[in-house]
């Protein structure tokens, strides 16, 4: 049984809030995987540094008048898949991920998965798409498709991972989409796949009453790639495209949709982190809280009261 946060990992936010993993409403899991960069390396480095960046973060959302460190149970789980200490098949990866995601769903947490790159996402949904008999939309927000059927030899690249999620016959939802290749456009037509462009988004001022109504299902899992933001607000990611969601925009969005809908699961994915910048890392860790705030405020997680 998990007593405590591991002492493997700095706990979300720091020990002063880290719970006990029984009475946890949500877990944090750190998956330092890194395999298939194809630009700027270091998102296996990503989960650390948004781990120590939570520990400058205000307890107290002002947006929600509430310090919900305090009052929702955070448990960092420890890090697994872990490139860092050596090579790891893509194929050890998808099973170790799914079998950790299978066992926190399992146990009823609301799992926030930190990556590591975006080809982890696979195993995160596969985990849920098996417990789940119903089906659920995938809502992605990112700058890419990763929709090619494969990228360089592998059909586990990070280019890749809403294909492989295509291919599962889940719906998708992709927001704030800036850059595919012509294999992923001739797809989202042939399959008449739902995107809302960024440029669409810079100009339409009703795009995010169009994307919450695209949702069609109750459950959604949110697959949050950081490249999908603005670069000049997180600019620690492999492959920064101009454009891309600002923070209240996505704040605004975020909350509609935990709001609407019920919230299964979230990973934050692709952290690069920049050498004398905390800019990015803590940006993704006030992400991640903010995400917590949302899904507590829609699930009634909050006292009474307070």
């Amino acid at each position: 049984m998990l007593a405590q946060t591991s002492t493997s990992v700095m706990p979300f936010l720091g020990s002063d809030v880290a719970a006990n993993y029984d009475t946890s409403q949500v877990v944090i899991l750190p998956i330092a995987y890194e395999a298939t960069t194809t630009y700027r390396r270091g998102c296996e480095n990503g989960p650390d540094s948004i781990l120590e960046a939570s520990h400058q973060v205000e307890y107290y959302d002002e947006e929600l008048d509430r310090e919900t460190g305090c009052e929702v149970g955070i448990y960092t789980h420890e890090t697994i898949a872990d490139t860092r200490s050596g090579d790891i098949s893509a194929e050890e990866m998808l099973k170790v991920t799914e079998e950790t995601v299978s066992k926190l769903i399992g146990d009823r947490k609301f799992v926030i998965a930190l990556g590591g790159e975006h080809s982890i996402t696979a195993a995160i949904v596969e985990a849920y798409r098996k417990y789940y008999t119903e089906p659920f939309t995938v809502v992605q927000i990112d700058a890419h498709g990763d929709l090619r059927h494969s990228y360089e030899g592998s059909i586990h690249n990070h280019a890749c991972v809403m294909r492989r999620i295509v291919d599962m016959d889940l719906p998708t939802v992709q927001i704030g989409i800036r850059a595919i290749c012509k294999e992923e456009a001739d797809l989202i037509k042939e399959k008449q796949l739902t995107v809302f462009r960024a440029r669409e988004i810079a100009n339409q001022p009703d795009w995010m009453e169009r994307a919450i109504s695209a949702i069609q299902t109750d459950k959604v899992f949110l697959t949050i790639d950081l490249d999908g933001i603005d670069p000049t607000l997180i600019p620690g990611v492999g492959t920064p495209e101009p454009g891309g969601l600002n923070w209240y925009a996505l704040m605004t969005f975020l909350r509609r949709v935990c709001e609407k809908h019920n919230v299964i699961g979230c990973d934050v994915m692709e952290l690069a982190p920049i050498v004398d910048s905390v800019v990015s890392q803590f940006t993704a860790a006030k992400l991640v809280y903010k995400i917590i705030g949302y899904q507590a405020l829609a699930k009634g997680w909050f006292e009474a009261g307070t």
